[in-house]
């Protein structure tokens, strides 16, 4: 069976932990240690955010506006490069004998695509109003509310094609584990001479592991992240996990746009447009997860989900803070 694994930004870094690069390499070690239970049953392909760490090197990056900054495609491709480094040396540590290869892997998205014009990505550390405000002036950033702080936020293009696909095809025919399409992949755009070229974006790491398993006709879609299963009812006293969904199901009820939301519509769509199963759950329950004996499980055919109370409103309507407005 072929499994496409997706590792969410705080599955490769706890809410509210500070980027450093010994926590990082923990969380890659946890990550490995997971996967390799399912890597040693199934073939299987890895794909991760960067969220927090495509931020952290922004900031590094980016001393003053207009100062020369890196464009975020190649901090892309630098955080994915260092992330699959990590998970590389990890998963061959856990998987003895078996070839384990980091690709950085270039995804194209439209040049026209809206998102560009409505930054709503969010990446690198939280920020009081006071910070935010600061970089907003200085640096030119746009900067929306996230819980009770603030967060840059950027464009995430829809993913349209992957460039490496046959190049991730041959390794897997050799029986290679894969780690690609790390942050969603390396944006890029093909220009009027057929040539690619990068742009200052990062793509949503959802959307882009349910392409690529769609593309690879993939039998399960699994998506990893720091919670136990999809939440009905979230942050109020009846919450309870949704263990069994249809793509339907779903659609009326409002998940976080910045979290969850993004998770919960790979996963529908990869179920509806290929019939197979996609699940979501905690990094730590992988196996199970693929099981389905925990975390939450979305397929065109199973058993229906508990009854969702009415949509709730967002908790507070995002103010996206930038030099328009």
């Amino acid at each position: 069976m072929l499994v496409v694994i997706g590792l969410g930004g705080h599955a490769l870094l706890s809410r509210g932990e500070e980027f450093d690069l010994a926590a990082q390499r923990d969380r890659a070690a946890i990550a490995a240690r997971a996967i390799a239970e399912i890597a040693r049953e199934h073939d299987v392909i890895v794909t991760h955010g960067n969220g927090p760490q495509v931020g952290a090197l922004a900031v590094q990056s980016e001393p003053a506006r207009g100062g020369g900054a890196t464009s975020l495609d190649v901090l892309d491709a630098e955080s994915v490069g260092m992330i699959g480094y990590l998970l590389e040396q990890e998963l061959g540590n856990e998987l003895d004998g078996r070839d384990v290869a980091a690709l950085i892997t270039q995804v194209v998205v439209d040049e026209a695509d809206p998102a560009f014009a409505d930054p709503t990505k969010p990446i690198g550390p939280k920020y009081t109003e006071d910070q935010a405000k600061a970089l907003v002036f200085e640096r030119g950033w746009s900067i929306a509310p996230e819980g009770d702080g603030w967060r840059r936020v950027v464009p995430s293009p829809r993913p349209r094609a992957i460039v490496d696909l046959r190049t991730i095809e041959i390794l897997l025919e050799f029986g290679v584990v894969v780690i690609c399409t790390g942050g969603g992949g390396i944006p890029v755009c093909i220009g009027a001479d057929g040539g690619l070229h990068g742009v200052e974006a990062v793509i949503d790491k959802d959307r882009s592991a349910a392409l690529l398993a769609e593309d690879l006709s993939a039998d399960a879609l699994v998506l990893l992240t720091d919670v136990d299963a999809v939440m009905a009812d979230w942050g109020m006293p009846t919450e309870r996990p949704i263990r069994v969904a249809d793509p339907a199901e779903f659609e009326a009820i409002a998940f976080a746009p910045g979290s969850m939301g993004p998770k919960v519509a790979a996963a529908c769509e990869f179920a509806r447009t290929t019939g197979r199963p996609a699940m979501i759950g905690s990094i730590e329950d992988a196996a199970a997860v693929l099981r389905g004996d925990a975390g939450t499980t979305i397929c065109m055919t199973g058993e229906s989900a508990p009854s969702p109370d009415p949509p709730q409103p967002p908790r507070s309507t995002p103010r996206i803070m930038h030099l328009s407005g």
